[in-house]
């Protein structure tokens, strides 16, 4: 169906969204805010996404509408739009695990390790796995985002718990788009290593967009 991706999109918000609405929490006021930071963050990802498409991957126009921005379909906007967003929705309902932070030490150094992933993206793009490259930069930028915001998201257990429930998403929705498949990769640009159908990038992909966002969130929330 040429409107498969398209239902994607509907079905990856509409779980948290009823979730939302059902408990009745005050993250529902906060919407417009996780639209502002879903938007902003999308920036940088659809300039990658638009720069490597036809390359790293492709678009199934089998499964796309043929209306395209910047050469991507407009389910591809959307996705950086409702998939963050409701990955925040379910941020705002998890503990937050204060009580085991002194007992998580490890976490302290956690950034230093992700601001290594940097110059070691750089050299791993220069060898022609370029995604992987990318993803690895990215984990780099997440050590120097959250230091400079001073949201310290890397420190708290409870973001560990929400990257565990990002990995499921990931196994779901990722394993369906390239099962499908509605995303297909050109296997050069990445280490060849997979989970089901689901090239490794994807999680490293997956796991920095989630963060960045998160970040964002909370160091505007804060500020409110």
């Amino acid at each position: 169906m040429k409107f498969e991706y398209l239902l994607f999109n509907l079905a990856v918000v509409v779980g948290p969204v009823v979730s939302q609405f059902s408990r009745q929490i005050k993250s529902v006021s906060r919407w417009r805010l996780k639209l502002l930071v879903s938007v902003v963050v999308m920036i940088p990802y659809v300039i990658w996404d638009a720069l490597v498409a036809g390359s790293h991957w492709q678009f199934n126009t089998v499964y796309t509408l043929d209306f395209r921005l910047f050469g991507l379909p407009i389910e591809e906007w959307l996705f950086f739009i409702t998939v963050p967003f409701g990955c925040l929705l379910v941020w705002e309902t998890l503990p937050q695990l204060d009580r085991w932070f002194a007992r998580l030490k490890l976490l302290r150094h956690i950034r230093n390790v992700l601001y290594a992933a940097l110059p070691i993206g750089i050299w791993v793009f220069s060898t022609g796995k370029q995604y992987t490259g990318l993803v690895l930069c990215c984990f780099g930028l997440v050590g120097l985002v959250d230091m400079l915001l001073r949201t310290d998201l890397l420190l708290r257990p409870k973001t560990y718990l929400y990257l565990a429930i990002v990995a499921g998403l990931i196994l779901v929705f990722n394993g369906y788009l390239t099962a499908r498949p509605v995303v297909i990769y050109g296997e050069t640009y990445q280490m060849g290593y997979r989970i089901w159908t689901i090239p490794i990038e994807d999680f490293g992909y997956g796991f920095t967009l989630m963060l960045f966002n998160t970040m964002l969130y909370e160091k505007l929330k804060d500020e409110k």
